[in-house]
């Protein structure tokens, strides 16, 4: 993991076209702004984990897709 120090108003560059910047740090807590293409995806990593974990439990639901479909009339 690479670790960094930064003061506000400055940024970090991910890749070639990712910018992270420090907008504000206030009672503990830092705000950052994001400058991504839209075909970035950018979550928190609690919503991640919880998508990732929503898509892991349905694929292990063991229904069968073919076999529902069967019955439908």
């Amino acid at each position: 993991m690479l670790v960094l120090n930064r003061k506000l108003g400055e940024s970090l560059i991910v890749g070639d076209n990712i910018e992270i910047k420090i907008l504000e740090i206030q009672d503990g807590k830092i705000k950052i702004g994001i400058e991504a293409p839209k075909d970035i995806s950018i979550l928190r990593k609690e919503v991640y984990d919880l998508i990732k974990a929503e898509n892991e439990a349905s694929i292990n639901t063991g229904d069968n897709i073919l076999d529902i479909l069967k019955n439908i009339k």
